[in-house]
């Protein structure tokens, strides 16, 4: 599960390395980036960050928990993918899986986890901790899967969040999607992107358009971007899953629990009693027949 933390999002992980990184501050902006500058920049940002990230959240994520997001919406309790005894021998793949703690929690259930990330680094942290399912290196826009080749795809803050056209990796989705089969993911909640992303007093008034959709993008002096994110308003992200061939089942907004005291960049207890700050889309694949090119639905 790998949420961003800014608005300019730095993230952290669990075993230093040595690696070169930029000798500036990356400039944050809004601009327009799209599919391929969104997709180079961020497997660039996260196999940079990853192992800050697994340092700075392995504790909370643990090496074999399935959390949703920063609230800690566990699935042992939220039971979105099914009941866990209905898990064993379920093919699932885990898009945006980083270390792979889901995967890792699926296959102590019985599945047959496939955890997937842009990220080699990322995946250099999943092998670390070890784990008895495949680790597979890849854009989530275009899966190297045979179409129907699982029952459930998952995916916590992986992916969806930091691509252009959300929708490519819909379809691909949908495409190795079994009938009947199940998608869940999980984004930051559209509302944040109308607040400051921090998590004190002042990430409490809105900043900016919940309805402005142009990416948050940080680029380097020579204007490349080296990270990107996009928003999508919940009638977009409705929209995205309905166009692709999918089914919305539930829609989760997961409330603040009183147990968890932890900041997450942006996400808080305080900001968490009052905004959501997560969505979980729980979908299913529509037996309507594979969407075309454009859609079923105009833009």
């Amino acid at each position: 599960m790998k949420p961003p933390e800014r608005a300019g999002r730095k993230s952290t992980t669990r075993e230093p390395i040595i690696q070169e990184f930029e000798t500036s501050e990356p400039e944050a902006t809004r601009r327009a980036a799209g599919v391929a500058e969104s997709s180079r920049a961020n497997r660039g940002w996260w196999d940079r960050n990853a192992d800050e990230y697994q340092v700075e959240h392995g504790t909370f994520l643990g090496d074999d928990r399935f959390v949703w997001g920063p609230e800690g919406l566990d699935e042992v309790e939220a039971e979105l993918l099914g009941p866990p005894e209905e898990l064993k021998g379920k093919d699932v793949l885990e898009i945006g899986a980083g270390a792979a703690q889901c995967s890792r929690w699926l296959a102590g259930q019985g599945a047959r986890p496939v955890a997937l990330d842009i990220s080699h680094r990322q995946l250099q942290h999943a092998l670390r901790i070890g784990g008895p399912f495949p680790l597979v290196c890849a854009d989530a826009g275009a899966l190297p899967f045979a179409d129907g080749s699982f029952d459930l795809v998952c995916s916590a803050y992986g992916a969806l969040p930091f691509v252009a056209d959300p929708r490519l990796v819909l379809r691909e989705v949908r495409r190795v999607l079994r009938p009947g089969g199940r998608l869940v993911f999980s984004v930051t909640h559209p509302i944040r992107w109308a607040f400051p992303d921090e998590p004190g007093p002042e990430g409490l008034s809105v900043s900016g358009s919940y309805f402005d959709r142009t990416p948050y993008v940080e680029q380097d002096d020579e204007g490349r971007a080296v990270y990107v994110e996009h928003h999508r308003t919940i009638g977009d992200r409705v929209r995205d899953v309905v166009t692709s061939g999918l089914r919305l089942v539930d829609l989760v907004e997961p409330e603040w629990p009183a147990w968890n005291t932890s900041e997450w960049g942006g996400w808080s207890p305080l900001r968490g009693n009052l905004i959501p700050g997560t969505a979980v889309f729980v979908c299913e694949r529509s037996e309507m027949g594979a969407p075309p090119a454009g859609g079923w639905a105009r833009d």
